[in-house]
């Protein structure tokens, strides 16, 4: 944990993840408006402001509160032992209402009603197993260059979710603040509310999956 107070740690947390969120839904909107109806083309727009928003987030927040903009992340540290029940808590609920703040703030840059309900069905079991992966696989990414490659941690992380929006069938979230926020934004990246929780418990899977599997790879090292 870093040696910033709880207080400055939440605040980047909050901050980070409404700027995440306002960098998803706004880039999705104009991504929207400017692809002639080409959803390839919105998608590809959509995946390079997210990664790289990413990059430069966790640039900015990492030495902060680690910038994990994301329950599933903070799950893991938590079941790590590096941040305590009452932190991971305090970061889930900062995260949750950063991602609205951000949603919000994206509808106004855009003129769009600030409050709307998404209609996008997200609701295959296909898609459920793309979360899984697409979490387990962030969260290993993380945990793998927080271990060996602490600088390369922006980078590989916006990497990984440019590339997942590609190789998964849910364009990867892997995130359930993200998936919340997004289900009040009836615009290309949004999901039915009805269908976040199923996202959300695939998400949690794929985060203790991961850290149970990178605890047992770690223990190599220290085997060899």
């Amino acid at each position: 944990m870093t040696g910033f107070n709880l207080s400055r740690r939440l605040v980047a947390e909050g901050l980070g993840t409404a700027i995440l969120l306002a960098a998803i839904v706004g880039s999705g909107i104009m991504a929207e408006r400017l692809s002639g109806g080409s959803e390839a083309l919105a998608l590809l727009a959509n995946m390079a402001a997210t990664g790289a928003i990413l990059a430069v987030l966790i640039l900015i927040f990492g030495p902060i509160s680690g910038a994990h903009f994301n329950p599933a992340v903070s799950l893991v540290f938590y079941l790590r032992r590096e941040i305590t029940k009452s932190q991971g808590l305090a970061y889930v609920a900062v995260q949750l209402a950063g991602g609205l703040v951000g949603v919000a703030l994206a509808h106004g840059m855009f003129g769009e009603p600030i409050i709307q309900a998404a209609v996008k069905a997200r609701h295959e079991p296909g898609m459920w197993l793309g979360e899984v992966i697409a979490t387990a696989g962030l969260a290993m990414t993380i945990l793998g260059c927080v271990r060996w490659r602490p600088s390369a941690t922006p980078y590989a992380v916006g990497l990984f979710i440019s590339a997942g929006y590609w190789f998964t069938s849910s364009t990867s979230f892997a995130n359930p603040a993200v998936t919340v926020a997004r289900s009040f934004t009836n615009s290309f990246t949004g999901i039915r509310l009805a269908d976040a929780p199923a996202f959300i418990a695939a998400q949690l899977i794929g985060a203790v999956l991961a850290a149970l599997l990178f605890r047992w790879l770690e223990k190599g090292e220290l085997e060899s």
